[in-house]
């Protein structure tokens, strides 16, 4: 395996599977350690390959979610990967592995599939279909970017910012977990998040250089541009854009929230970000030099936070 692909890639007990796959693979593995494949050029545009996977008992509980929304959320969560390398989605192959329990459903869940589509401008174009024991819903988008944002593109000097605010999908997981039915609001941000497509390529326009989606929360997605890039990242927790009710750490180890983090070398106006979208961008911290790795400062004294969501810990 080379120092290259092992240093793009984070830690965490998925991140050491990836890497036993592509050192097992050798030279046979290219361009591993982003959200999405950067296939070739197109002229000007790069064609960008993302593949995401949703299954049962592992992303979602078929109590917690209508089929429609277990549709619809697998596809935003693909989509989101296209739009954290700046991109816009083209197409969707879909692969749907299916339980006979769920085979009344199969409409309802490729309503939810379209509907993630139509708003992103993403039709579907293919896919396939085959028996299974647990619902598992693969989608790959592809997509085409003019500035692809990589995670290797942090440098020292560079302001981090983040879309949006987070805290909802967590606060809501919470509420299922004892089996209680969240309030509305956060029952939204959790079963239709809304990827940031044209949000990320305003930021790649606007200077951006690095980015990745918040899905498995940010203290943990921070990591991966850190280790892509070989910087160190400082964050301002109190900086943090929470929703009302949640703490600047839950706010920080909230997973499935699929807003964008992003890295610049130059100053990105917020007002006129908020006045294009009508979504906060917020200014958390910048890149520095040393260790690569996240660190947090609350008044002025470094903190821990603990990571957010780690398949197979």
């Amino acid at each position: 395996m080379s120092e290259e692909i092992s240093s793009k890639l984070g830690p965490g007990a998925e991140f050491d599977s990836i890497r036993k796959v592509v050192k097992r693979l050798g030279q046979n593995a290219q361009g591993i350690g982003d959200d999405a494949a950067v296939i070739s050029s197109l002229g000007e545009q790069k064609l960008i390959v993302s593949t995401d996977t949703s299954v049962e008992n592992v992303h979602f509980k078929r109590e917690w979610l209508t089929s429609e929304e277990i549709g619809y959320r697998a596809a935003a969560a693909a989509l989101s990967d296209v739009a954290a390398m700046g991109a816009k989605p083209l197409g969707m192959l879909v692969a749907m592995a299916i339980p006979e329990t769920w085979h009344a459903q199969i409409d309802a869940i490729s309503d939810g599939i379209g509907e993630a589509a139509r708003v992103a401008g993403a039709p579907v174009i293919g896919g396939d279909m085959s028996r299974s024991s647990e619902l598992a819903l693969t989608i790959t988008v592809l997509g085409t970017a003019r500035h692809v944002l990589l995670r290797t593109g942090a440098r020292p000097g560079d302001h981090v910012y983040v879309t949006g605010r987070l805290g909802g999908p967590g606060a809501a997981l919470r509420y299922f977990e004892e089996n209680r039915e969240p309030p509305t609001m956060l029952r939204e941000r959790f079963a239709r998040p809304i990827p940031r497509i044209h949000e990320a390529m305003w930021l790649a326009e606007s200077g951006a250089m690095s980015a990745i989606d918040i899905s498995d929360g940010l203290s943990s997605d921070l990591g991966h541009i850190a280790a892509a890039s070989g910087v160190a990242l400082n964050i301002d927790l109190s900086s943090i854009p929470v929703i009302d009710g949640v703490s600047a750490i839950e706010g920080a180890r909230s997973g499935e929230e699929y807003e964008i983090v992003v890295s610049s070398p130059v100053e990105i106006d917020a007002t006129v970000f908020k006045r294009h979208f009508n979504l906060d961008l917020t200014r958390i911290g910048s890149v520095d030099t040393g260790e690569p790795g996240v660190r947090f400062f609350l008044d002025g004294s470094q903190v821990a936070v603990p990571g957010g969501y780690l398949h197979f810990a």
